[in-house]
């Protein structure tokens, strides 16, 4: 099984219709995140996050470089067939204009 790359558009149409994203940065990078973004860093080996079958799952980081260097490990964390990687990471979901908060 491997990841594939989706556009920030994209992915934000799949979370919309019930896709699972996962922030694998750390804790203390997170001065904004996407709304409803599960945390899994990367230092945990992104364990803990859970999606059903068939449901599919969206890992990003700050620029996208994170996730595709470790797409591996990030496709052995959860158990779904529809692995993607954010193409930009957070970076380039605000870049297409997609909404930010706050973070943790």
């Amino acid at each position: 099984m491997t990841a594939r790359p989706i556009t920030p558009k994209d992915a934000a149409r799949l979370v919309e219709q019930g896709a699972v994203l996962v922030d694998i940065r750390e804790p203390e990078e997170c001065a904004l995140v996407i709304a409803g973004a599960r945390s899994a860093p990367l230092s945990t080996g992104a364990r803990g996050v859970e999606a059903e079958p068939g449901r599919p799952v969206i890992f990003h980081c700050r620029s996208g470089a994170r996730t595709r260097m470790n797409a591996g490990t990030l496709v052995g964390a959860v158990a779904s067939d529809d692995i993607y990687l954010l193409e930009g990471g957070i970076d380039g979901w605000r870049a297409a204009g997609l909404p930010v908060q706050p973070g943790r």
